[in-house]
C-alpha cells in the first residue's frame, strides 16, 4: 500500500487549529487543512499491515488502505469514489468523528497512527471543490413511497440511499431546518452548516422531498403518514436528556445542553433572538458557567460559552480521571479509555473529576452556586467500582449558569413512539435488530440513536445505510444497496 517504507520515512502530521486567541472570537470552522503534498506523504504512511484493523475500527467499514493508496498516487477522484462507497457524508465524519479507525490503526501501537480522519476530510473537500460530487440518479423509479422521520445523520443517509434505489422518499423534520443534531447540537466552529445545506441540495436533486416543521405524532398523526406510505423509518434520535434530580433543580439558570446549544446555532443562522430563543435567551456572557458532563456535548457547551464571553467555566465529571495513556497490549485495537482534551477545553476551562453535585443554591429564584462533594471510586462486594462520597469533602462552586450535558437516556416517548405502539428494548430504545431493522409494528423500521441509543454520528450513518437496504429488500424482494 502506498510507499512500503512511508511509515518509516514520514512522521505523523495532523491538521492544526487556529490559535486560541483567534478562535475564541470566531464561530467559523477552526480546523486548518494540510497542503496536498503533505496529505500525500501522510497517505504514504499507510503500511501494508496484512490485516487492516482500521476497517473494523470504522463503524461504516471505510476501505481506508485503498483510498490512502490512491491519495498517495495523486488519484483523488478514484479515492473519492472509494470513500463514497461506504460513507454518504465523509465531510461530517471527517470533522466530528472521534476516529476509532485511528485507534485501531496498526501504527497506533506506538501512538503514531495514519491521519485517516484528516485524509478522509481532504478527499471529500477536494471532491466538492473540483465539482466531482453530483446527484446520483437511479436508473429507474419504483412505485414505492417511503417516509423517513428525522433528518439527523441516520435519517439523511437512509433517505439518500432509498432515493438512489428509485423510491419516492419524503423526509420529515420537526425543526425548521434539515440536519437534526448536526444542525442544532454541534456548534458551527466544529461543523459549518453550509456543509449540511450542500448535501441537502444534492439530495433534493436526487428526489428526496424535505418537509420541515412537521412533528409526527403531534403536527400530523402517525396513522395518517402510514396511510400514505409503503414504509416508515423512525430515525428521530435519542433526545431524552438525562436530568439531575437534586434539590434546587427548579432554579432559573439550570438548563439542558440541548436547550442551550440550538439557540446559538440559530443566531448564527441569522434568526432573530425571538425566533432563536422563544422560551427565553440562554447566554453565558458575563457569567460563571458550570458544565456537568465530560463528553462531547459538554465540550460543545464549553466552546460556545467561551465565545459568548463567560467569566469562568468549570466542567464537572462524576467519573474518575482517566489515565494519561492507555495500556496498549490490553486494549489495542479497540477504543481506549484515556485522558483527552478537546479544542474547546483548551480554550479555557477548569476540569474536575470524581465530583458529585448534591444540590443547587439560589438567590431570588436563580441559581448562584452548586454544593458538590468529591468521590472515591472503589471496588464493591461484587468487584464492580462503586461511588463513595469522601467525608468532609463538600465545597461550594459559584454558578450563574449550569448546563446539564450528562448524555441521553433514549428517544422521547411522547408523540410518534407512543402513538406507534412499537416495542421498546430494556434500555427504552425502539426495539429492532440489525438484520432487518424492523420494529414490532408492520411497515415501521428504526435506525440510528432511536434504535441503538446515544452514539456517534458515524454509527448513525451506518445504521441509516443498512436500514435503507432492509427497507428496499422488504419492498422489492431484493436489494442492490450495500450494507
Amino acid at each position: 500500500m502506498g510507499k512500503p517504507t512511508g511509515f518509516l520515512e514520514f512522521p505523523r502530521v495532523e491538521r492544526s487549529y487556529q490559535k486560541i486567541e483567534l478562535r475564541r472570537r470566531s464561530w467559523k470552522e477552526l480546523l486548518q487543512p494540510l497542503p496536498a503534498a503533505e496529505l500525500q506523504r501522510q497517505a504514504a504512511r499507510c503500511m501494508d499491515c496484512g490485516i487492516p484493523f482500521c476497517h473494523d475500527g470504522c463503524p461504516v467499514n471505510n476501505i481506508i488502505p485503498q483510498w490512502n493508496d490512491l491519495v498517495y498516487r495523486d488519484d483523488w477522484r478514484r479515492a473519492l469514489t472509494v470513500l463514497h462507497s461506504t460513507n454518504n457524508f465523509p465531510e461530517f465524519t471527517g470533522r466530528i468523528c472521534p476516529a476509532p479507525c485511528e485507534a485501531a490503526c496498526t501504527l497506533n501501537i506506538d501512538d503514531n497512527p495514519v491521519t485517516i480522519k484528516t485524509i478522509e476530510c481532504a478527499i471529500v473537500d477536494r471532491g466538492w471543490e473540483e465539482g466531482w460530487i453530483a446527484p446520483v440518479l437511479p436508473p429507474k423509479r419504483t412505485d414505492k413511497r417511503v417516509a423517513v422521520v428525522g433528518s439527523g445523520p441516520a435519517g439523511l443517509a437512509c433517505a439518500q440511499q432509498l432515493a438512489r434505489a428509485g423510491h419516492s422518499v419524503t423526509l420529515f423534520e420537526k425543526s425548521d431546518r434539515i440536519g437534526g443534531l448536526l444542525r442544532y447540537g454541534i456548534p458551527g466552529f466544529k461543523l459549518e452548516k453550509r456543509l449540511i445545506d450542500r448535501r441537502a441540495e444534492q439530495m433534493k436533486e436526487e428526489g428526496v422531498v424535505f418537509r420541515t416543521g412537521i412533528e409526527i405524532g403531534k403536527t400530523v398523526s402517525l396513522a395518517a403518514v402510514l396511510g400514505e406510505f409503503d414504509a416508515l423509518v423512525m430515525a428521530g434520535g435519542a433526545e431524552w436528556s438525562r436530568d439531575l434530580p437534586v434539590p434546587g433543580r427548579e432554579l432559573d439558570g439550570i438548563h439542558f445542553a440541548m436547550d442551550y446549544l440550538p439557540q446559538q446555532n440559530k443566531r448564527e443562522a441569522g434568526d432573530s433572538e425571538e425566533k432563536a430563543a422563544p422560551q427565553g435567551s440562554i447566554t453565558a456572557k458575563g457569567k460563571h458557567v458550570v458544565v456537568i458532563g465530560g463528553g462531547d456535548t459538554g465540550s460543545d457547551c464549553i466552546g460556545t460559552a467561551v465565545r459568548q464571553g463567560a467569566l469562568s467555566i468549570t466542567q464537572l465529571e462524576i467519573l474518575s480521571k482517566p489515565p494519561e495513556k492507555e495500556d496498549k497490549p490490553l486494549v489495542w485495537p479497540y477504543w481506549p479509555l484515556k485522558l483527552r482534551t478537546s479544542s474547546s477545553q483548551e480554550e479555557g476551562c477548569e476540569r474536575e473529576w470524581s465530583i458529585l453535585t448534591k444540590r443547587a443554591l439560589g438567590e431570588n429564584g436563580r441559581v448562584s452556586a452548586l454544593e458538590c462533594a468529591r468521590l472515591d471510586w472503589a471496588p464493591g462486594k461484587e468487584g464492580r467500582l462503586e461511588m463513595r462520597e469522601i467525608p468532609g469533602s463538600e465545597f461550594l462552586l459559584k454558578a450563574d449558569l449550569v448546563l446539564l450535558a450528562m448524555g441521553f437516556v433514549g428517544p422521547v416517548r411522547a408523540g410518534m413512539v407512543e402513538e406507534s405502539g412499537v416495542a421498546l428494548d430494556l434500555r427504552g430504545n425502539v426495539r429492532a435488530d440489525t438484520a432487518d431493522y424492523k420494529t414490532s409494528v408492520a411497515k415501521i423500521f428504526a435506525a440510528g440513536d432511536m434504535r441503538r441509543g446515544q452514539s456517534l454520528v458515524v454509527w448513525a450513518i451506518r445504521e441509516g445505510r443498512q436500514c435503507a437496504r432492509a427497507v428496499d429488500e422488504t419492498l422489492m424482494g431484493e436489494s442492490d444497496l450495500p450494507r
